[in-house]
Formats: structure tokens, sequence, C-alpha cells
């Protein structure tokens, strides 16, 4: 039951990572992701060949770095979180968010016409996000292009990170592991004793690279697995990794995610968060430490538990509904925290019904229950909620919940509950195509 979800959470096995599936990095939502440029600058950092560049916030800044790259040839790329941007177009009707230019004064008038434009690419979605910076970055003449990762791998019989080359890089990834899976290439790793100049060198001679460039790349690897570890990622992807005329390796862009769980030692890292980018649901979301993930559905969910919210979201599929949103509120959550959850979920108007399932513990029912009932008074709410409470002050909960006139229906049972609300979901759907009100009576079932 969990495969239509896994998506959007699990990271699934690289075995099965480039089939012919939609997507063939499957990240976690809640990772981190970085703008390029500061991707880059971090493999700087490390050691790593990079192309000569700077980021620009305005057209000026990006003539004046154009004027010192030594050369009249430029690339332009619109750093937004998103991928396709070289399919991408803006609102200002500039096609493509990745140019090659020819002047320092074309840079200047490209970069005029993406900053502070909307860029609409396929994982934007209608809503596009705001281009505030271009990095401006040398051309360079490539002999070849490859394809390079470091993933963690997630599967019932390995479990650790994992090397993903191809000597097709720099085009679409998934179309060559849909049209020619043997062109990927995949080299596992002992987390406990790393990377090995044996096994670096042995990928990059299966990629296809030459001694020398081999050399280059192999070390170019190892530099990268380090920085891998050392910073908690859970995605390094190098596209296109290049080898130029003049025989070097360099790392052309880098996409990097970070694991979320690691913020406590990578605060340096995740100061480097640009919340522009960010879905504002996912923001609320991380200002009161909610696990949030916003999905296709209808049916709002309120859940204490992952592993509970995974299941709960799975019921409400296995009776035909569709649920709006992963939310985990943990097992500390405060009457506060439980209130900005509802409007988390309410604050998507697809949702026109909501699940909340609870299984007390350390987290107490009665808590969960005053959040509840402070939200639907605040937030006004007109749509019907579905409770199913269980565990710690259970008792005391029922009670709170009786005790107030509000539209909020209680079920012990966990899949009458799915049900319930399936079958509610329906009904609203029908009365909102229908242009007409729905009300609902309150009885414990």
């Amino acid at each position: 039951m969990v495969s239509w979800i896994s998506r959007k959470f699990v990271l699934c096995s690289a075995d099965k990572l480039f089939s012919q599936q939609p997507s063939i990095l499957k990240q976690g939502a809640r990772n981190l992701s970085i703008h390029e440029y500061l991707s880059l600058n971090l493999l700087k950092n490390a050691g790593v060949t990079i192309p000569s560049g700077d980021v620009a916030s305005t057209s000026k800044e990006a003539l004046d770095i154009a004027n010192n790259l030594g050369s009249q040839d430029a690339v332009v790329k619109a750093q937004v979180l998103a991928g396709g941007r070289g399919k991408g177009h803006f609102e200002s009707g500039l096609q493509g968010g990745v140019k090659l230019l020819y002047s320092p004064q074309e840079v200047e008038d490209i970069a005029s016409k993406m900053l502070g434009n909307k860029l609409f690419t396929k994982q934007t979605g209608e809503k596009g996000r705001i281009c505030e910076k271009v990095f401006v970055v040398e051309r360079l003449y490539l002999r070849r292009e490859y394809y390079f990762a470091i993933l963690m791998e997630r599967g019932l019989d390995r479990f650790g990170p994992v090397l993903v080359g191809s000597n097709q890089g720099g085009m679409d990834i998934e179309a060559v592991a849909a049209n020619t899976p043997e062109a990927i290439i995949k080299e596992f790793i002992d987390i406990n004793k790393g990377l090995s100049l044996e096994q670096a060198t042995s990928m990059a001679m299966k990629m296809g690279f030459g001694e020398e460039a081999g050399k280059q790349a192999a070390d170019t690897f190892i530099k990268l697995y380090d920085l891998f570890i050392k910073k908690d990622a859970t995605l390094i992807e190098i596209n296109p990794l290049a080898e130029d005329i003049d025989g070097r390796v360099l790392c052309m862009d880098a996409k990097l995610n970070f694991d979320d769980n690691a913020v406590f030692r990578q605060k340096d890292i995740f100061d480097l968060r640009d919340w522009n980018q960010e879905d504002e649901r996912d923001v609320q979301a991380a200002k009161f430490d909610l696990n949030y993930i916003g999905l296709d559905g209808n049916i709002g969910c309120l859940v204490n538990g992952a592993g509970l919210a995974m299941a709960t979201m799975d019921i409400i599929k296995l009776h035909g509904g569709l649920p709006a949103n992963f939310l985990d509120v943990g097992g500390g959550a405060t009457t506060e925290q439980v209130t900005e959850a509802f409007k988390l979920i309410t604050s998507d108007p697809n949702v026109n019904a909501i699940l909340v399932n609870i299984f007390g513990g350390i987290m107490r029912c009665d808590v969960i229950a005053a959040g509840i009932i402070q939200a639907a008074k605040q937030l006004d709410l007109s749509i019907p909620i579905i409770v199913r409470l269980q565990g710690t002050k259970v008792e005391e909960a029922r009670a709170l919940i009786a005790n107030e006139d509000l539209k909020i229906l209680t079920c012990d049972n966990l899949n009458k509950a799915a049900k319930m609300v399936v079958r509610l979901s329906n009904i609203v759907t029908l009365a909102r195509e229908a242009e007409v009100d729905v009300s609902f009576e309150t009885r414990a079932v």
C-alpha cells in the first residue's frame, strides 16, 4: 500500500533506482536543497575543480563579473531551486533559465530579464519561483560529459552510500536510465571503510575516463564522497562532470541535498537555506517544528509519529480517498503547535475534510484535543473533522471535545474513521461542485 506515496517520502533502493520510473533520484521532500552557486562553493572549498564565476543580484553586478572572466563568452544561470531550468520560461518572456552568451553586454541584458522575474519549469508548476540571483560563469569547451552522483541506498539488502555514474552526462539522465539502463553504473561503498582510491579509480574507468583524466576523476570522487559524509548530505549530483579540451576534469553543475535531521551539527549548511524559494507552508511548518509535506489530495491528516502517519495515509487511500498532506506533530506537541498544524492543513484550498489520528504515548490526547478546539474556534472551520484518539488522557480529551459545540466527529476505530472521512470528503466535493452548502451533525460513533 505504500507504493503510491513512496515517490514523496522514500529514497528507494538503488537497485531499482534507474528502472523506468518518473524520477531517477527520489529524495525525501524534507531534505534541505541549496542553490547551485552555494553547492559549487562547497565543492571548491573541498578542493574540487569548478568553473570560474560568481553570483550577481543585479544586472550591473552580472556585467562586472562577465568583464572579469577573461573571455567574451559566458554562461548565465538563474538561481532558482527547481529542476528543468534550461527548458523553463520567465514571466518577462525570456525562454530558458540557462543561457550561453557572447559578450558582457549580453550578460547584462539577459540578467535584467531573469532577475526579479518568476521562472516557470515542470517542477515549479504554474506558481513559478522568483529569480533573485544569477550565476555568471566562464564558458568552457568540453571534450566529454559524464553524469555522477552520490546518494544513500536504503534497500532491504543494502544500506549506505552508493556512487552512480554514466558516460552520458549533460542530458536528461532519467531518459538515459529509461532508454539505455546499461549505461548506468553503480558502485556501493562500505560506510565503515569509506571510498578507497581503488574503488574510485575503478568507477572512473567504468565510466570511460582515460588514464590521466581517470586519475583526476577518482580524486574528485573521493573529495565529493568526503564532503558527502562530512556534511550529512543525502545527495550530491554532478551533471555534467566534464573533461575540457585541456584535459581538466571539472564539476560543471552541482545539486546538493542535506539531511534535515542533521541540522544540530550542520548549522553553517542550514543557514544557507533560501526561505524565499520554499513553499510558504514549509516555512510555517519549520517555524513551529512540524513535519509537514504537502500532497495532491483533499483529505487533511494530523497524526503523531511518522509510521502512524504513513499508515493513516495508506488506509485513506485504501478506502478510495487521497491524502492532502503528511503532517506529524511528534511526541511533544503543544496546544499552539496543534493549532498551527490545523492552520497549515486548512491553508490548502483543496482540503475538504480532516482526519486526526492520535495514539497517545508520550503525546497526551487532551493536549491534542485542546489544540483542535482552539483551531476550530480561531479558524471557524466548516469542513468535517474526524478525530480518532487512543492512549494517554484519552477520556479527558473526549470530555473536552464533547463539551464544545463544534463540528468535530469522534470515532474510536481507525478503519471506520478512515471510511467516514473519505465519504464526507466526497460529499463536500459534490456539494462544492453543485455550489451548495452542506452542514454536519455531530455524534459519537
